[in-house]
């Protein structure tokens, strides 16, 4: 090697370790890599890095956040947050503090506003499955009752982004199967703690669902949310295995534990009324991946906009707006949180086509779009910090309460 060839060596030695101080240190990193410009570093935890970065979309310079998690680390894990209950909401700062996590952002789309059947509430539940310390919270709500942009060909509101028993975090399907036995009688369950049912369909609602009325469970149809409610319904509890408890319209308020209450639509609310008081009842039900893996530890609604790299067909690519995606890389071993900033801070924004352009950018081998617009919101703990801290600018200039996220924990002290 020459004497010049040397030196040069040395000399991008040098400017590449000045840089890594830099991030290390949280300061201004003026790095470039696949159409990423990353603006800052800073390390939360070991294995937990936020960055600060610009995206060029179409629109203009989109201003990110992103938190990177290294899974392979024992003392670090991922969990879903939400308040406690499935039909609620909060904040992620709220929720994130409550779990005392050091970094998060909001997930799965939910159900916000009920404007197409007046004078049903709200329940403010999310669409997709959810699972929390390996408890099974709630499964899918049918895709014509979603809300969010237009799903991609070939994927569903059973999506999920999680982290299964083996610490590696993947894209996959949950599955809802279960039944009602009642002697000789089975009747498949469609629903679990969920927002809206399938059209004859039978739903399981337990503690988890929280005090919210179950009546928009019974609103809309398989092809269109805004069908009008189902007339035809009927409500049986169900407690320690036998019927306590019938009824012909859907109710609300807390479910005690040991209790679940069973609300059918048209064909089921039939089946039903042969469950009367007294009689014996097993309601079974269960959240299966489909992709035949073990099963999540965590997992939340979320759908596919990059797989193996390659963004999925049929993205929309018309509208920018704020949004926030959850990767995937290094084999499972790295999670990847991104959030962008709101037009109070930029006026760019990018479409689901240049989101999943900017998750491959960032590193993600998969990824799947999470709610977006005034939902976006990235929260960070910095060490020794009693409450965490917002860090991208949310759309409106206020955290919008929502109904989960995805919270990143260490047992470092």
């Amino acid at each position: 090697m020459s004497r010049r060839g040397g030196r040069v060596r040395l000399a991008i030695s040098v400017v590449l370790a000045l840089g890594t101080l830099l991030a290390g240190a949280g300061g201004a990193v003026a790095a470039t890599g696949k159409g990423v410009r990353y603006t800052s570093r800073t390390t939360l935890t070991t294995g937990v890095d936020y960055r600060t970065f610009g995206y060029a979309g179409a629109h203009g310079i989109a201003r990110g956040h992103l938190l990177t998690v290294d899974l392979r680390r024992r003392d670090l894990s991922v969990d879903l947050l939400y308040p406690g209950s499935v039909a609620a909401r909060g904040t992620v700062s709220r929720l994130a503090d409550a779990a005392h996590a050091v970094g998060g952002i909001n997930a799965d789309f939910f159900h916000m506003s009920e404007t197409q059947h007046p004078g049903v509430p709200v329940t403010g539940a999310p669409v997709g499955p959810a699972v929390t310390h390996g408890r099974q919270l709630k499964a899918a709500v049918p895709a014509s009752q979603r809300f969010g942009p237009s799903l991609p060909p070939g994927t569903s509101t059973e999506n999920v982004l999680g982290v299964g028993f083996d610490r590696k975090a993947r894209i996959d399907r949950l599955h809802l199967t279960g039944t009602v036995r009642a002697g000789l009688s089975t009747v498949p369950l469609r629903g679990f703690n969920q927002y809206a049912l399938p059209q004859n369909g039978v739903g399981a609602y337990t503690a988890d669902w929280g005090t919210a009325s179950r009546r928009r469970a019974v609103c809309g149809s398989d092809v269109r949310r805004a069908d009008p409610c189902g007339k035809d319904t009927y409500e049986v509890t169900v407690r320690n295995g036998r019927v306590t408890r019938v009824s012909t319209t859907p109710g609300r308020g807390t479910i005690p534990p040991g209790t679940v209450v069973l609300l059918g639509r048209e064909d089921g609310a039939r089946a039903l009324r042969a469950l009367v008081p007294g009689r014996p009842v097993v309601v079974q039900s269960r959240l299966l991946p489909v992709s035949h893996h073990a099963g999540f530890r965590f997992a939340v609604g979320g759908y596919p906009i990059l797989r193996d790299r390659v963004p999925l067909a049929g993205l929309e690519n018309g509208t920018a707006a704020t949004r926030t995606a959850a990767g995937v890389g290094n084999g499972g071993q790295t999670l990847y949180l991104m959030a962008l900033d709101g037009n109070a801070e930029s006026g760019a924004g990018l479409t689901v086509r240049e989101l999943a352009g900017l998750m491959y950018a960032l590193g993600t081998d998969s990824a799947v779009n999470l709610d977006g617009g005034g939902s976006s919101t990235l929260v960070t703990r910095s060490p020794g910090a009693p409450r965490v801290t917002v860090r991208n600018h949310p759309a409106g200039g206020v955290e919008r309460a929502v109904a989960n996220g995805i919270g990143v924990f260490t047992t470092r002290r």
